[in-house]
């Protein structure tokens, strides 16, 4: 159950990281509750998978995901370069996070 919890915390990273930078400094209302919410539910996912997975797996992983996926977004929906370095540097993060989920 905490994997799962920490990979749900790790997609909420990424939410709360489109909603800041969508917030425009926090003078936007919407994106900016969505912030504060993704970023509770988040961190306190990530508190809850803490105890069963050790801090520096846990947050890697977290890290991980988040980056992932705040990247991806960015590449996907928002106009950000998706050249073939950036793409492998990204699947080098993912191989990274499923080689600590592997040999925890």
């Amino acid at each position: 159950m905490a994997w799962l919890v920490l990979v749900i915390s790790g997609l909420l990273e990424t939410a709360w990281a489109i909603a800041l930078d969508r917030s425009a400094g926090f003078s936007r209302l919407i994106p900016s509750v969505v912030f504060a919410v993704t970023l509770l539910l988040s961190m306190a996912g990530l508190s809850y998978a803490l105890r069963d997975i050790p801090v520096g797996t846990g947050y890697a992983v977290w890290v991980g995901i988040g980056a992932v996926g705040t990247a991806l977004v960015g590449m996907l929906a928002l106009g950000e370069s998706a050249s073939l370095p950036r793409i492998l540097c990204l699947l080098l993060v993912v191989a990274g996070v499923i080689g600590l989920k592997i040999f925890h």
